[in-house]
Order: C-alpha cells, then sequence, then structure tokens
C-alpha cells in the first residue's frame, strides 16, 4: 500500500469560552481552517481534493448536518468535493486524519483534507423529547458542551462519572501529586507563551476575520506553580484537580492535508504517517488510555519509544498526562515542547489536528526522525500516531 504523507496543517487561534470566538459559528470556523489551508498549501488544486474528513465532538447545534460538508460549502470549495463528519470526542480531528490515511493509503484519494471543529461556548442545551405529548411537569434543559448527558440508566454508576471524578480516581491510583500536576500546568502555559514569543506558531495559525484574537486565548505569561498551588479544588473538596492543571473550554478548528507522493503539490511533506493506534479500557480510566495506543502504533511503525525524539499529547489534565508520560518512560523534557491544551486550549473536535500539526513542525524544528501524538477521549479510549519526519532519511 502506498504511503501517506502529512504536507500541511494549520489551525484558528483557541478562543476561551464566553471569549474572542464566542460570536463564531462552528461551521464558520471550519470554514476558516480550510481556507487557510488552502492558502497556504501550494499547489493545492481544490478540484483534486477527493474527500474531507472532519471531526465534531458535539453535532447538537450550529454543528449539526454533517458540518464537514457545510465547511467545504462556506469555504467555496468545488460542490463537487465530498466531506464526511466523524465523531469520536476528544480525538475526533485525529481520528479523521487516521481515517484520511487510510483513504490514501488504498488509493481511494491522493489528496483528502482532514480536521475537525468545536464551539464549546455555542453548545447548545438541549430537551429529551416526551414520551407522550404535552406533559405536565417541568422539563430539564441539558447543557451539551462537555461530558455525559442523557445517560442511559443501564450504564453502571461507575463508567459515569465525571471527567473530573475520573481522573481525580486515576491520582490515587497512580499516586500522582498535586504539587506535579501544578508543575506540569505551568510549565504548560511557559512553553505555550514562549513558543508564541519565538514565532513558532506564525505559520501554523491562521487569523479568524472580524475577531481581535492573535494567539490562543488561554495563555497566562508569568504563571507558575505556586500560584496554581492556592486555587481550590474543582471536583472534590478535599481533591487535587483545579480549574489551573486541567484544560478549559474553549473553541476553535484545525485543518491537515494528507496525500500520497502523487499529489502534485508545489510542496515537500512535512512528515509520513508511519503508525496508527486506539485502544480502549474502562470508561472512567480515559485518560489512561493513550498509553496503549500509542506502543500500538509504535509497534506498527517498527519502532521502539528509544526512538522518538518528540511527543505531542493533548493535556485534557495534568494527572493524566503524567500518568502516561510516567508510563512510556520517556524523557518529559521531549513531551509538548510548544505548550500543551491546559494553556492553549480543547476544542474538543479540533485538538487533534492541533497536536498532529504541532508534532510534525517540532520534528522539523528539532531535527528529529520519529514523533508520537496522542490523545485521551472520553468514554474510555485513546489514539495515537506515529510520524516521520521525511527530512531525516525517511522513504519520501
Amino acid at each position: 500500500m502506498p504511503d501517506a504523507f502529512l504536507y500541511s496543517a494549520v489551525r484558528t487561534p483557541f478562543g476561551r469560552f464566553n471569549g474572542a470566538l464566542a460570536g463564531v459559528r462552528p461551521d464558520d470556523l471550519a470554514a476558516v481552517a480550510i481556507e487557510g489551508l488552502i492558502a497556504r498549501t501550494p499547489g493545492l488544486d481544490p478540484e483534486r481534493i477527493g474527500d474531507v474528513v472532519w471531526g465534531n465532538a458535539n453535532g447538537a447545534g450550529e454543528d449539526n448536518r454533517n458540518v464537514g460538508r457545510m465547511a467545504v460549502l462556506l469555504a467555496g470549495l468545488p460542490v463537487s468535493v465530498p466531506a464526511t463528519t466523524m465523531n469520536r470526542l476528544c480525538g475526533s480531528s485525529l481520528d479523521a486524519a487516521m481515517t484520511a490515511s487510510r483513504t490514501v493509503g488504498s488509493g481511494d484519494a491522493d489528496v483528502v483534507i482532514a480536521g475537525g471543529v468545536e464551539s464549546m461556548t455555542r453548545a447548545p442545551w438541549v430537551l429529551p423529547k416526551p414520551s407522550r405529548a404535552f406533559p405536565a411537569g417541568n422539563v430539564e434543559a441539558v447543557s451539551t458542551t462537555l461530558g455525559w448527558r442523557l445517560v442511559n440508566r443501564r450504564m453502571p454508576a461507575e463508567w459515569t462519572v465525571s471527567l473530573g471524578e475520573a481522573n481525580e480516581q486515576l491520582a490515587e491510583h497512580f499516586d500522582i501529586s498535586r504539587e506535579r500536576q501544578d508543575e506540569f500546568a505551568a510549565r504548560s502555559h511557559a512553553l505555550a507563551d514562549s513558543a508564541w514569543a519565538a514565532g513558532f506558531y506564525d505559520d501554523l495559525v491562521v487569523p479568524v476575520p472580524d475577531v481581535d484574537l492573535a494567539r490562543d486565548e488561554g495563555i497566562r505569561p508569568g504563571t507558575t506553580a505556586e500560584t496554581l498551588s492556592a486555587l481550590k479544588p474543582a471536583f472534590r473538596p478535599d481533591g487535587l484537580i483545579t480549574a489551573g492543571n486541567a484544560s478549559p473550554l474553549n473553541d476553535g478548528a484545525s485543518a491537515l492535508v494528507i496525500g500520497s507522493e502523487h499529489t502534485g503539490l508545489d510542496i515537500d511533506p512535512l512528515a509520513r504517517i508511519a503508525g496508527r493506534g486506539a485502544s480502549a479500557l474502562e470508561p472512567q480510566r480515559f485518560g489512561y488510555a493513550p498509553v496503549a495506543a500509542a506502543d500500538q502504533a509504535l509497534e506498527r511503525a517498527g519502532i521502539t519509544w528509544e526512538d522518538v525524539g518528540a511527543v505531542e499529547l493533548n493535556e485534557a489534565f495534568a494527572v493524566q498526562s503524567l500518568a502516561c508520560v510516567d508510563a512510556w518512560k520517556v524523557d518529559p523534557e521531549i513531551v509538548n515542547t510548544k505548550g500543551g491544551a491546559i494553556a492553549i486550549g480543547h476544542p474538543l473536535g479540533a485538538s487533534g489536528g492541533r497536536v498532529l500539526g504541532t508534532l510534525a513542525h517540532v520534528l522539523r524544528e528539532r531535527r528529529e526522525r520519529w514523533g508520537v501524538a496522542a490523545i485521551c477521549i472520553g468514554v474510555g479510549q485513546g489514539l495515537a500516531v506515529v510520524l516521520e519526519n521525511t527530512q531525516t532519511g525517511g522513504p519520501a
């Protein structure tokens, strides 16, 4: 089977909940990412795009009715360009990239756009339909912003705990202290701020028209473990997880060009997609799921952790990130060297595209050959992709 390559990657700045991007519909955010991707990919003829695979975790509001196809139309692509939307919650856009790579690898298309979008600000409240007309009692509106909603009563209670409680349990199981979590979170802010100041994100981020947002809105320069230690626990009165050592609610979009070596583009690929992995375990242990997913991807790429020079792990919570890094026994200094989701943000459907695009550029900057992008996913899943830098002796 032919190899699949990552040719280019962009994303919007990630906005805070009810922040600068609150007035932008998710389908418009997705269109901005696609337009920016095409503008920054020399030689990309929209007529040659074989498919668009788009990630979205919500789909309950303005992102309904196949938001990937809506984005294609709003971005002005030819109506002949097909699109699908897939939902693997936080892993949706990484899943989209994996699916795109398989489409290319099978020979079904030479060029595929993958990506994802989420507006957690604009996620609607929903009402369940009554079983009979005109019920006399009150009905509760349910927020679709994050986490479990309209839970099936057959689900065991231990599976449906909140995301925060699930990670409190993870902290207990692996004995990961509040101090370690706060130090990890402070590092995320410091590295993200430094990366923006150094211009690393200039080629990766495209502006959103008519919005005054030059960089990720959630980064707090000067954040320290000491300042974070003053925050109160968010999920248990005596807990370890706070608003400071967990990812926030965000809005944003990401997009990627994935193609074969016969794309006809005027640029060389950034990286080869060398391995993919998907794993699952108990829903409440979702934060640990990237461990097995990354190990699978490495095995399929034919390498080991000793070969890896860079890791981009989505920071849903500091505690689950630390648990994964500990399990991999990888040098923490090669993980999220440009900051992570705790600082940058985690718009669910867009985060996988962000980590994959960032990884490709980090490999180029550090002149490392192999890298791993991984993400945890609610309801007990994880995904991972191994990239090979094509400028360091790979097959491209």
